[in-house]
Parts: C-alpha cells; sequence; structure tokens
C-alpha cells in the first residue's frame, strides 16, 4: 500500500520558516519524481518544486531535498508571506508509469501577518 504523510505544517509569523516532511512508503522511491504542491482556498493545485533524486535544489525562498536512503522529501520554506498559506501536498511520479501517481494527504500552513 503507498502513503505518503506530510508533516510539519502550522502556524507561523510572516517572515518566519517552517520545514515541511513527507515520508514515502510502498513505493521504490529512487524509481519516483517526488514533488510538492500547493492548495490556497478557491485556487487549484500548483505546483512548487520537484526532485528527481538525492539532494536539493533552491527554487526562491522554497528549498526541496530528499533523501533516498530514508524515503523522504522535505520542503524548506523561509521568509514566508500571507499568501504561503496553503494546503501542502507531497506528490510521487514515477518516470515511466503515468499511473503511479501518489498524493499525500495534505498539511496545513497558515502565516500570520
Amino acid at each position: 500500500q503507498v502513503q505518503l504523510v506530510e508533516s510539519g505544517g502550522g502556524l507561523v509569523q510572516s517572515g518566519g520558516s517552517l520545514r515541511l516532511s513527507c515520508a514515502a512508503e510502498g513505493i521504490t522511491f529512487s524509481a519516483y519524481v517526488m514533488g510538492w504542491y500547493r492548495q490556497a482556498p478557491g485556487e487549484q493545485r500548483s505546483l512548487i518544486a520537484d526532485i528527481r533524486s538525492s539532494g536539493a535544489s533552491v527554487k526562491g525562498r522554497f528549498t526541496i531535498s530528499r533523501d533516498d536512503a530514508k524515503n523522504m522529501v522535505y520542503l524548506q520554506m523561509s521568509d514566508l508571506k500571507s499568501d504561503d498559506t496553503a494546503v501542502y501536498y507531497c506528490n510521487a511520479k514515477h518516470f515511466f508509469l503515468r499511473n503511479r501517481d501518489y498524493w499525500g494527504q495534505g498539511t496545513q500552513v497558515t502565516v500570520s501577518s
């Protein structure tokens, strides 16, 4: 059974930082592109960043990283703004098999001004 479990969300003041974590079970982790998406109320879910292998990638104020030895993917968020308030989702997409596309349950991030 595939499970993606996010953690680390919560309430933070504007300008603060949070680190989200996603633990993956039931997949061959190294065969998946791991991504973080977010969805604010009334908006579509949108991609923040994704990553194909162990390491890190900086996307502005956000840094995505993954540890293939631990089946974990992280999202470090800094200088948070009220516009970053959303539900944040972890996603796993198989490199080649399009039907193997999985989502976590989401974690709420609320930035107070």
